[in-house]
């Protein structure tokens, strides 16, 4: 199993070492010929939605992304890559990805000094860590999408088919089980 992360900007360093943890391969996406090498899982990473996602257009890694996400390519976006996915973004004109049917808070808990952690129930998996920074929530899924946790009374994380999202960076944890949980996506979707 090779999983690819998105390493435009953000926490993705993080991401690569929980995978290396639990014993998962991983590389960089950092430019277009990054994407031509076989990997069967993406990670998307915390950091900033609008530089993400204006990178990702002006190195023409947007297109191709999206196109394997829409053929079912497991993808797990935490934070801004939360934000990537929503299908709409409650206080933002601007929509990325938008595969995944759900609308997104953006910077729902207000600036960095609104960052917090707290532990709460994660469906399949029990009480994890959770750690929001400058986070989003879900404020609505809608369709096939899933809710999968809960955290202060707004929904945290949420699985459709391929795709996987958190709210919080359990890549900031000492916990793998949310790692794990994209893991075993992946590895189903294989067989």
């Amino acid at each position: 199993m090779q999983i690819a992360v998105l390493a435009l900007q953000g926490a993705f360093i993080e991401h690569e070492q929980m995978l290396a943890k639990i014993g998962v391969s991983s590389f960089e996406i950092r430019q277009r010929r990054d994407i031509e090498r076989p990997f069967d899982g993406l990670i998307i990473p915390g950091g900033e939605s609008t530089v993400q996602g204006k990178l990702l257009r002006e190195l023409g890694l947007f297109a191709p992304l999206k196109e394997k996400i829409e053929a079912g390519l497991p993808v797990f976006g935490t934070c801004a890559g939360l934000l990537l996915l929503a299908e709409k973004i409650e206080n933002d004109t601007r929509s990325h990805f938008a595969t995944m049917q759900m609308t997104a808070v953006r910077n729902a808990y207000g600036r960095q000094l609104g960052s917090f952690y707290t532990e709460a129930e994660f469906k399949g998996i029990g009480i994890i860590p959770m750690t929001f920074i400058r986070a989003p929530y879900i404020a609505a899924v809608s369709g096939e999408a899933q809710v999968l946790a809960e955290a202060g009374g707004h929904i945290v994380a949420a699985r459709q088919k391929n795709q996987l999202v958190t709210a919080f960076h359990p890549e900031l944890n000492e916990d793998t089980s949310v790692h794990q949980y994209f893991a075993e996506m992946v590895e189903q979707s294989r067989l």
